[in-house]
């Protein structure tokens, strides 16, 4: 019995492919239906992860942050939890932004590489970084993207706070994109969906989970 052969992906540098060329290319279409409840179960399902991760592999101790619009999750030290020691916010990214060639051309950043966040999440973040001059990272979970992460798996990148709002600096409004609202994105007649992303490149980025060795985790 033969099996079938895995798909080659063209690799032109780390992180980037050439998608003219890709045998199971991401579909590039915009979901139009944005559910903001959906998608936050989903991304809190993950966040238990990466605490039992935490409070299971590790000697910290990891928790759901109770300050409203803090970082998703706060590590201590020690089980003891006697000192906060970083903030961590935990993005999943299962979607592909193709058109980014297109429609941030200055933003330096080929489809296979880019990973968002909410710019106004972000914002904040920096201030909140420098009311508490406090360690804090953004972890994104990639899946769904082939080339990169094997199927039915995910991989894990970070960075601080400060290594983003230095990139931030440095692309400014290129790296901005706003896109039109959605079915899902009102939950009790108020907007809370994501409409304004800024976005980063996996390169700018660190593999694995803060504070610990950079394995593949979690998959």
């Amino acid at each position: 019995m033969t099996h079938p052969s895995p798909p080659i992906y063209t690799k032109i540098t780390d992180y980037v492919y050439d998608c003219s060329t890709c045998p199971t290319p991401c579909d590039g279409k915009s979901k139009l239906k944005y559910d903001f409840e959906n998608d936050v179960a989903f991304s809190e399902g993950y966040e238990e992860r990466i605490t039992r991760y935490y409070n299971e592999f590790t000697a910290y101790f990891c928790q759901k942050t109770t300050q409203k619009g803090y970082p998703d999750l706060e590590i201590y030290p020690t089980k003891k939890k006697e000192k906060l020691i970083t903030l961590i916010e935990v993005k999943i990214q299962s979607r592909v932004f193709m058109s980014v060639k297109r429609l941030l051309p200055k933003a330096n950043l080929f489809p296979s590489e880019t990973i968002a966040l909410n710019l106004s999440d972000l914002k904040r973040y920096f201030e909140i970084y420098r009311k508490l001059q406090l360690p804090m990272y953004i972890v994104w979970g990639v899946l769904e993207r082939p080339c990169i992460v094997e199927q039915g798996k995910l991989n894990y990148y970070y960075q601080s706070i400060q290594n983003l709002e230095n990139i931030y600096h440095q692309y400014k409004n290129d790296r901005r994109f706003r896109r039109k609202s959605g079915k899902g994105d009102i939950v009790d007649g108020k907007h809370k969906g994501v409409v304004v992303n800024y976005h980063f490149s996996l390169k700018e980025l660190k593999r694995g989970l803060p504070l610990v060795n950079p394995l593949d985790l979690l998959t």
